[in-house]
């Protein structure tokens, strides 16, 4: 079967050639399973994850620490807008992974307590182990099969938010965050050693696990041109109901009480606030109640707010 671009015409190699692709052949089987027909191998059973068949040009099947899977190329259509144009602010962090200005908070999904201790002991029989022994390679590879059970967890979690977000929301911002110097190792050189580099791995690995970026990604595929970022300076320190700046403001990673009117409310929430609000330079209603019943205190200084200018 030929490959053609979006546009009808034949996709050519770097010498002119036509490139030929094999028509992918998939049979559904009953409601669970189906079968693809894969080239010099033959049929391949598979479990099927989605109601309908895949409709794809190509697909690959790969080996993993938990068994085999194939998976179909295939680019899914964006989410409408709702249409009630609606904003939404989200704040992402290490001990909530996402809060949103709406007051909701969400975590991402991690390996629980026993999973965890599973890993410990695994890897310590692996070290233990004679090297490149069979027991070796046996308990590093269920060490590898928990892991991707909690990247499995992530990915899914991932999913579900990016499409609640592009479903409910016509304006989603994501506080602009550059994750890959935050996560940057902070060993150092030779030369020049770095500080703390088993804290800052630790952080790191935390960081990761959370799927900031995958959750950016993925909405911005499910919604395009509805997400947008915001620069990240003074988000968590600016208060979202008058405007002032003031580190003593954030009290601790849970705790925001502004220094000028005294309004108090959830630090990872007051951020999702200044996300929501964006570039628009307008002022946020003072809301009812903040996370957890707490309610804003009345203003207590007349000190001029310090408003951020974009």
């Amino acid at each position: 079967m030929p490959a053609a671009n979006l546009d009808g015409s034949p996709v050519l190699n770097g010498e002119g050639k036509q490139v030929m692709h094999r028509r992918v052949v998939v049979q559904k089987l009953n409601r669970k399973w189906a079968q693809v027909k894969v080239p010099d191998c033959g049929w391949v059973r598979f479990r099927l994850t989605r109601r309908d068949l895949p409709s794809a040009k190509t697909f690959r099947v790969t080996y993993r620490n938990n068994g085999w899977h194939v998976a179909f190329a295939t680019v899914p259509e964006p989410i409408d807008a709702p249409g009630n144009g609606e904003k939404i602010g989200i704040d992402r962090g290490v001990a909530i992974t996402a809060a949103l200005s709406d007051g909701r908070t969400l975590n991402c999904p991690q390996l629980s307590s026993k999973e965890q201790a599973e890993i410990r002991k695994h890897q310590r029989r692996g070290a233990r182990a004679p090297k490149n022994s069979a027991q070796k390679t046996a308990e590093y590879a269920k060490v590898a099969k928990l892991k991707a059970r909690e990247a499995n967890r992530r990915k899914d979690w991932c999913e579900k938010t990016s499409t609640m977000l592009a479903r409910d929301f016509d304006v989603i911002r994501f506080e602009k965050l550059n994750i890959k110097n935050m996560t940057a190792s902070a060993k150092g050189t030779a030369e020049q050693p770095g500080c703390n580099v088993r804290a800052k791995a630790g952080l790191n690995r935390v960081i990761l696990a959370q799927g900031w970026g995958l959750l950016h990604r993925r909405t911005g595929e499910k919604a395009p041109g509805r997400v947008e970022d915001v620069p990240s300076p003074y988000t968590s320190l600016r208060c979202s109901d008058c405007g002032w700046i003031d580190k003593n403001s954030r009290k601790n990673q849970a705790e925001f009480v502004c220094s000028a009117c005294g309004f108090a409310c959830n630090a990872d929430l007051n951020a999702s606030f200044n996300v929501a609000a964006g570039q628009d330079g307008k002022k946020r209603p003072r809301p009812m109640a903040c996370a957890g019943g707490t309610t804003p205190r009345t203003r207590s200084s007349v000190r001029e707010p310090q408003l951020l200018l974009w």
